[in-house]
């Protein structure tokens, strides 16, 4: 049930808000920190994926914080936490593996501030739900790096003690990252709200989310044989998606999201398909197979970009939550549809 908040509560969101911006600029140094440290090439490419995720991130809580109208200073603590951290990260008395420990506790609290702000909202008034859901997209990819990090921290820590490679293999952990992507099982969703009461927004951030990372697992790999197992999975996940978006929420989207703006979605998955359709018949190693999927990467860039940005801001808008969990049920019971037809 909504409730009215006193000011002192938005206040108190809005200091919360401003803890969060403090600590993801401290998260963006100290990333930007670890490249000038770290000579593994698959680390480095890892950490400037998530670095270019968590400059997006500090943008979408910058706009969250414009939006919800109250501008506030973190509170004195947690500035000199920041100011602490920096001290260490900038310290040679710490070893990459131990300054990257500590991140991944940073990313940890970063998930749980969010999902304490989203459930803040969720009591509030609707101005506020409404001004809060972009977090959403802030908890699901901090939770997705947290999986990396422990896969990166695995690979260092046993390096260290060892100077041996882990035995389950450099990056045995993007499985759990993708495990935790898929169906929006494990991921930062799930610890918001009961399976049932997932929006349609929350299963399709998801979606993104695996796919996301099955590319850079593509692009890092010289294994043809992976690369070929990553690309079949994508290719799966993109068609089975986009099929269920076509059959359940574009057509319902279509009458308040505008007719010309729910075909540009059309268009970008036609462009999709016929691109993946022709990697098919391609080698994985090839220059080709390369610069096509290069293509799709900015294709699927653009397209998610307009779904979680304006597509779900038009849902929340116009749709009930009750609508939005049925369209969820339904786009589910779809992609299990198709992911059947596609495995038979």
């Amino acid at each position: 049930m909504v409730g009215t908040l006193p000011e002192t509560k938005r206040a108190a969101i809005a200091e919360k808000l401003a803890d969060m911006r403090a600590v993801q600029n401290l998260i963006v140094s100290n990333e930007q920190q670890f490249l000038k440290e770290c000579q593994d090439a698959d680390i480095r490419d890892r950490l400037e994926d998530m670095l270019e995720d968590d400059r997006k991130n500090l943008g979408i809580l910058e706009t969250v914080i414009t939006e919800y109208g109250i501008q506030s200073k973190p509170k004195e603590t947690v500035n000199k936490m920041v100011q602490q951290a920096q001290q260490m990260m900038s310290s040679s008395e710490l070893d990459l593996y131990e300054k990257m420990a500590q991140h991944e506790l940073l990313k940890h609290g970063q998930v749980m501030s969010g999902l304490v702000v989203h459930k803040a909202a969720q009591i509030a008034e609707a101005d506020i739900k409404e001004t809060i859901t972009p977090i959403h997209t802030v908890n699901f990819e901090n939770r997705a790096h947290q999986e990396q990090l422990k896969g990166i921290l695995e690979v260092l820590g046993t390096r260290k003690l060892t100077g041996q490679e882990p035995e389950q293999g450099l990056w045995g952990r993007v499985q759990d990252a993708i495990s935790a992507m898929t169906g929006a099982v494990g991921s930062a969703v799930t610890q918001t709200s009961d399976q049932k009461d997932l929006r349609v927004q929350d299963v399709i951030r998801a979606d993104h989310q695996r796919v996301r990372t099955l590319f850079g697992e593509i692009k890092r790999t010289d294994d043809a044989s992976k690369r070929q197992e990553y690309f079949d999975q994508l290719y799966s996940d993109l068609i089975v998606h986009s099929k269920a978006e076509e059959q359940v929420v574009y057509p319902k989207v279509k009458s308040f999201f505008g007719e010309s703006n729910t075909q540009e979605l059309y268009d970008e998955q036609a462009e999709l398909e016929k691109l993946l359709n022709e990697m098919r018949n391609l080698s994985p190693m090839s220059d080709e197979f390369m610069g096509k999927l290069n293509r799709v990467r900015e294709v699927v860039r653009d397209h998610t970009t307009d779904e979680e940005v304006n597509m779900f801001a038009s849902i929340r808008k116009h749709c009930t939550s009750e609508q939005q969990q049925q369209m969820s049920t339904e786009f589910k019971e779809v992609k299990k549809q198709l992911q059947t037809k596609m495995a038979g």
